[in-house]
């Protein structure tokens, strides 16, 4: 799935927030996040997030940051992303973070709603296309 183009690849880091799961909900949101996106031809790659610092003692499975995922698009597949997660999203309560490789363009927005998370996707698209 590798791009003929020397663009900067686009991270994004979706976290499933909502207080009223558990640790183990959040997860099984990620997982199923996770498994949609691998069906995506427009994604470079997506994994869960290893914790860089576990407890010590935990019996985390495979050390994974609770309820995170993050996908890795080249930028000419970028919106059609956007616009697949907001159908996937619009109920979830996420944090939704962008990061365009080698440069310092950033965002980072807690979404609760359907309105908030298209408000998140128009400012995602301005950060990558500034």
């Amino acid at each position: 799935m590798s791009s003929e183009n020397n663009s900067p690849n686009i991270a994004l880091t979706i976290t499933f927030t909502d207080p009223e799961l558990t640790a183990e909900e959040r997860d099984e949101e990620a997982v199923r996040l996770l498994q949609e996106l691998q069906d995506n031809p427009d994604i470079e790659s997506v994994d869960r997030v290893r914790d860089p610092n576990p407890p010590e003692g935990s019996m985390s499975l495979g050390g994974f940051l609770e309820g995170v995922v993050k996908a890795v698009i080249n930028p000419e597949n970028y919106k059609n992303v956007l616009s697949g997660l907001v159908s996937y999203l619009n109920k979830k309560q996420i944090v939704l973070e962008v990061e365009v490789d080698g440069s310092s363009k950033k965002l980072k927005v807690s979404v609760n709603n359907l309105e908030e998370l298209e408000a998140a996707i128009k400012a995602a698209t301005e950060v990558i296309e500034a």
